[in-house]
């Protein structure tokens, strides 16, 4: 995977960007001046970020696997430790599908009923390939979303979530947490 240098993404113009960040040269990249990335991110091939007005903010050791999307004009939040898998579409905003409006972006904005609303993925997020997260959606801390699912609604912390919709199947284990302080550590020591 051919990545941008570290002078390159800065060129490119990034709210904020952190160190060790490796995104593919292969990425599409749209309203960059709306997104904030930080440390130990890496996007991969044939990815779409699309900044609407809510920008997107991406955190630290996060994973966005090929040919995923992140796309809207609400707030996406990805946070520290998130792992998405390829073929994973968040959408910020979405269409009025009953057949009342017009649809498609080349329409003006009074005939369309567009509805935009924040995404958030809080800390250790797992979402499993082909997935969709639809707007006004907040996935706690340590949720894991098997691979196919659609994710309309909240998600409750560490559970496992399967389905479409996505339903609640079981807990899921919180020892990943004790492995946090000793990767941080690990890390940290190599970087000196």
């Amino acid at each position: 995977m051919a990545i941008y240098t570290e002078q390159q993404l800065l060129d490119l113009g990034f709210l904020s960007v952190g160190k060790n960040v490796r995104i593919s040269t292969k990425a599409s990249l749209y309203g960059v001046g709306l997104i904030s990335i930080g440390n130990n991110v890496r996007i991969d091939d044939f990815c779409v970020l699309s900044a609407g007005e809510g920008g997107i903010t991406i955190g630290s050791h996060v994973h966005i696997a090929v040919y995923s999307s992140l796309i809207g004009a609400g707030k996406i939040i990805i946070s520290d430790f998130c792992n998405i898998s390829s073929r994973v579409a968040i959408y910020s905003s979405s269409d009025d599908y009953s057949g009342e409006y017009l649809t498609n972006p080349t329409i003006n904005s009074q005939f369309t009923n567009v509805e935009h609303g924040p995404v958030t993925l809080n800390k250790h997020v797992i979402i499993g390939c082909g997935s969709v997260v639809l707007p006004n959606v907040n996935i706690a801390e340590g949720v894991a979303i098997g691979a196919l699912a659609l994710v309309n609604r909240d998600l409750q912390a560490w559970g496992i979530y399967a389905g479409q919709p996505a339903k609640y199947i079981k807990p899921r284990s919180k020892d990943l947490l004790n492995l946090v302080p000793t990767f941080l550590n690990y890390y940290n020591s190599k970087q000196q």
